[in-house]
């Protein structure tokens, strides 16, 4: 019998198959003895992995939420945080603030209507410091004083800026019109005092007193002391000298009197004299200088009272 082309057709293509299947089963390895390997996390791996996933959204929840509430409760703005703000000219606090660490800048100063206070517990202290660092000045107010610890201390005023007090180590100089000192002991001086002017307040007087040693007044050019509007007294109680040495004392004056003198006894040999009431008296001078009265008479009555100057 013939065969049909149907049929060789057919072996044909079985032919072409077995080829190709054992030239594949010739030229890939045998995976006979291969294992298979699932891909991906499984198991305790996966469970961690979603445990650290979810710890680390609730960490930034409430990393968030404190931010957030940071933000309210110190008054975080665009100009600054609380009462602390941010302009222009510079940093504007408002309010008690408190630094705990020091504080650097080039000026401090308040509101126009209100002052500026700085407090601390036990002292504040100010430090002025050259380019080098070293201390130049130093103000310290505390409990018990104030110190200040400079090369030269100045007051100024207000309105002009002169100098109202200065201070070095040379000198002290106070420049104001009026120098007022309100103690009751007034003012103490340890060594000489040199001065233009002393002058009291009006309505006052002016009093000059050393209580316990003696008071010098000394100019090369002559001490003047007057009294225009008043009287002029010089009290003691034991001796009151007025010595020129080169000059001469001169009392000038329309009435000049010499009180608690003593006066001379004199007799005299008209008994008319001798009952008359004595008024008018005669000066006379001891040889030591000691003066006292005598009762007047035609001529002079001094050597008649002399017994006077040998009991002075």
């Amino acid at each position: 019998m013939d065969r049909s082309p149907n049929l060789d057709i057919e072996e044909l293509k079985m032919t072409r198959e077995q080829y190709i299947l054992a030239t594949q089963q010739n030229n890939l390895p045998r995976t006979e003895n291969a294992q298979l390997y699932p891909v991906g996390i499984y198991g305790w791996r996966k469970r961690c992995l979603y445990f650290f996933v979810l710890l680390l959204l609730v960490t930034m929840i409430v990393n968030l939420a404190m931010t957030i509430w940071i933000l309210k409760v110190m008054n975080f703005t665009v100009d600054g945080m609380g009462n602390l703000r941010v302009t222009k000219k510079g940093i504007r606090l408002e309010g008690i603030s408190e630094f705990l660490l020091p504080l650097y800048v080039k000026e401090i100063h308040s509101r126009k209507d209100s002052p500026l206070v700085l407090q601390s517990d036990r002292n504040v202290t100010v430090n002025a410091r050259n380019h080098m660092g070293q201390l130049t000045g130093q103000l310290t107010v505390g409990a018990d004083a104030v110190e200040a610890q400079c090369k030269r201390f100045e007051v100024r005023a207000s309105e002009d800026g002169r100098v109202l007090f200065s201070a070095d180590e040379e000198e002290i100089t106070i420049g104001a019109e009026k120098l007022k000192v309100t103690g009751t002991e007034g003012a103490v001086f340890g060594h000489s005092v040199e001065t233009p002017h002393i002058r009291a307040e009006p309505s006052r007087d002016l009093r000059l007193e050393s209580p316990t040693r003696s008071l010098i007044m000394e100019a090369p050019r002559g001490v003047q002391v007057s009294a225009a509007a008043g009287d002029f007294k010089a009290t003691c109680r034991k001796e009151l000298h007025l010595q020129s040495t080169e000059g001469e004392i001169f009392l000038n004056a329309d009435t000049i009197r010499l009180g608690n003198l003593p006066i001379g006894s004199f007799t005299s040999s008209s008994p008319s004299f001798s009952n008359s009431r004595q008024t008018v008296y005669e000066l006379c001078v001891c040889p030591n200088g000691k003066l006292y009265l005598s009762p007047a008479g035609v001529g002079s009555t001094c050597q008649s009272s002399s017994n006077i100057c040998l009991w002075s």
